[in-house]
């Protein structure tokens, strides 16, 4: 049986402020863009409150260097609680005890200063910023430029 190949329990994973529950996996033959990918749900760990979502993508290579491993979404009304930096945290548990991963990369744009502030908090290594080739799919969107940061998690 395959990583992707049966219906698994909804794992919960715990942290000291938020605590991550798995919602699905994609395997890299369903995702549209050809990345396995997982989806948690963010819990506040005191009363298991749903603030948010994040997802790891099992591959950043290619075009998805510009998406990096990690997208996350906090809910507009719990904003400002540190939420993404606590669930990158437990992510990043994940990332290296489950799937054996030893750096993610993590973007945002730069208007997103919240999401900047996220990624230095993590003190990860702001590897540069680049320009979005025009005919990548963010670039469509609206996002012309990207931080790149990356986070060493072999340690």
């Amino acid at each position: 049986m395959g990583f992707f190949d049966f219906i698994r329990e909804k794992k919960v994973y715990e942290g000291e402020i938020v605590d991550l529950r798995e919602r699905y996996r994609v395997s890299a033959k369903q995702a549209y863009d050809g990345v396995a990918t997982v989806y948690y749900e963010i819990l506040r760990h005191e009363d298991k409150h749903r603030v948010g979502t994040i997802d790891l993508r099992l591959s950043a290579e290619g075009d998805m260097y510009y998406y990096g491993n990690v997208g996350y979404n906090v809910q507009k009304e719990e904003r400002g609680n540190s939420y993404a930096y606590y669930a990158c945290k437990v992510l990043f548990r994940i990332a290296k005890e489950e799937f054996g991963m030893k750096e993610l990369i993590i973007t945002c744009s730069p208007e997103n200063e919240a999401s900047y502030k996220t990624l230095m908090k993590l003190n990860g290594e702001l590897l540069e910023l680049v320009e979005v080739p025009s005919r990548h799919l963010l670039y469509t969107l609206g996002e012309k430029t990207k931080y790149i940061f990356r986070y060493r998690i072999d340690l």
